[in-house]
């Protein structure tokens, strides 16, 4: 007789109707899962709906539709697979064993892309070594850009952030069916997704959905306040003539709506008035109650979540950046709000950059967007006693033009563990190390599993502000990141 492991298909019974899966190297796959009902037509600007259940077979062998996007190839080497069709908010489920008493970990992801691109079909994100590892893999698609995170007056804020919990809430009904178990959720995310791992920490509506939450090159702007959400609306409606309303955009095309946010975005004589991530998640009072970085300081919203965040050492260095260049790199860096001790201190600290002022201009980028907030989290976190896990991932790539550099992005495929996924060599360069994908893959698989990464990797505290340094030899340091803290702390908001 045939062995059953060796059938491709596997129908998975849920709530909603049967799901056919296929079998890969460690588990099951099932991809395309909807978790709410298309947004399109009068759902397309509206709060997520649970999806209609079914009867047939879903077929779940193939990636289901990705919000639609411009490229973002820029300042990702991921690679990003666009998939048309209008079902987007959909998920994946990658599985080690796809039973209802399996009772294992889980992990949601939440791909990035500054909140107006990315892809959650991208095989960055294939669950295979987690699966290896015991751990189910959940990543979800949501809505971008205009569709998401626009503010229009009569439609519901932040439309993205309640995808994110919609699918969580998926999660917390239907992945026991998978074999995982909704009381062993951690949510993480990368660069936008650590911004929304950020986010959910800060919402009272997502508490209860997770236990606990990786931030990875987390990006949450500010301001974040409504006033500035509903001066984007404004700014939306002046540039384009079409006004910022569910009414007047909801029959659009994709490509209409996209050609309005290349609008708003496109450099011109009021660019200064578009901040940074200016379509991103926002206080509006209501669902996400305060700016984030405000509740994550001093807010018990998620104050017991234990939290693993960090950065690579030079996110957006690999970027080229319309910084002023010449030979007043101290004038460059008032942009940033540096007054002339600690703009200084920066220079004293990038003194190999000092004849590279696009580097300059990228480190600044990195520590204000970057590495500056998440250190203030991990600060304010620590002064209250709760449970932190700071890092820097500081291997430099060796990939041609990338040379020295351990740039945005690079990091995920070691946290997967996966070398071998198409894409790494170019971003990576030839022979990336193995064992550091074992360690920071293990430290993954063990904070997902037991809340703490290992006994190499102390907490976060204030008294040492202990600190992993992912490298070709990780370790840890106590207070590595002081010339950030000393030089970004207490800054102006914004830029």
């Amino acid at each position: 007789m045939p062995d059953p492991s060796a059938t491709p298909a596997v129908t998975v019974r849920t709530p909603h109707g049967p799901v056919r899966g296929e079998r890969h190297a460690t588990g099951v796959r099932f991809l395309g899962i909807p978790y709410a009902q298309p947004p399109v037509g009068a759902l397309r600007f509206a709060a997520p709906r649970p999806a209609e259940p079914w009867t047939d077979v879903l077929d779940a062998t193939s990636y289901g539709p990705t919000a639609q996007r411009r490229p973002f190839a820029e300042v990702t080497t991921i690679p990003e697979p666009s998939v048309p069709g209008a079902s987007t908010l959909n998920l994946n489920v990658f599985t080690p064993d796809p039973s209802p008493t399996a009772g294992l970990p889980v992990l949601v992801w939440i791909h990035g892309g500054g909140f107006v691109a990315g892809s959650a079909a991208s095989p960055w994100y294939d669950g295979r070594s987690f699966n290896r590892d015991g751990v189910v893999l959940v990543s979800l698609g949501y809505r971008l850009g205009i569709e998401g995170f626009l503010h229009l007056p009569d439609a519901p804020d932040n439309r993205g952030v309640r995808d994110w919990i919609a699918a969580l809430e998926w999660v917390r009904d239907t992945i026991a069916c998978f074999g995982g178990d909704p009381a062993e959720v951690t949510v993480a995310g990368q660069s936008a997704g650590g911004g929304a791992v950020q986010t959910l920490l800060a919402t009272p509506a997502a508490q209860g959905l997770f236990r606990a939450a990786i931030s990875v090159s987390g990006a949450v702007m500010e301001p974040q306040d409504r006033a500035t959400a509903e001066a984007v609306g404004r700014l939306f409606t002046a540039r384009t003539g079409v006004p910022a309303t569910a009414a007047a955009l909801q029959g659009l095309t994709d490509a209409e709506l996209l050609a309005h946010q290349d609008a708003l975005s496109a450099p011109g004589p009021d660019r200064a008035q578009l901040q940074m991530l200016a379509l991103a998640p926002f206080a509006d009072g209501e669902l996400v109650p305060r700016p984030v970085p405000e509740t994550l300081a001093d807010g018990d919203t998620g104050a017991d979540i234990p939290l693993m965040a960090g950065f690579t050492a030079h996110e957006f260095n690999a970027v080229p950046h319309p910084g002023p260049a010449g030979d007043d790199p101290a004038g460059m860096l008032a942009a940033f709000g540096l007054d002339e001790r600690r703009a200084r201190l920066f220079l004293d600290t990038h003194a190999a950059y000092a004849s590279r002022p696009g580097l300059l201009w990228g480190q600044a980028v990195t520590d204000t967007v970057f590495r500056a907030p998440t250190l203030a989290v991990a600060e304010a976190r620590a002064r209250r006693e709760r449970p932190t896990w700071l890092y820097q991932f500081t291997r430099a790539a060796t990939a041609p033009g990338f040379e020295g550099l351990a740039y945005h992005c690079t990091d995920l495929p070691f946290a997967f563990d996966l070398l071998d996924a198409e894409g790494v060599t170019a971003a990576l360069g030839e022979d990336p190390p193995q064992h550091l994908a074992d360690a920071l893959h293990a430290a993954w698989v063990a904070f997902v599993r037991d809340l703490d990464p290992g006994p190499s990797w102390p907490p976060y505290t204030a008294e040492g502000r202990e600190t992993m340094l992912w490298d070709d030899t990780p370790r840890v340091e106590s207070d590595p990141l002081r010339p950030v803290r000393e030089t970004w702390a207490r800054r102006p908001q914004g830029r």
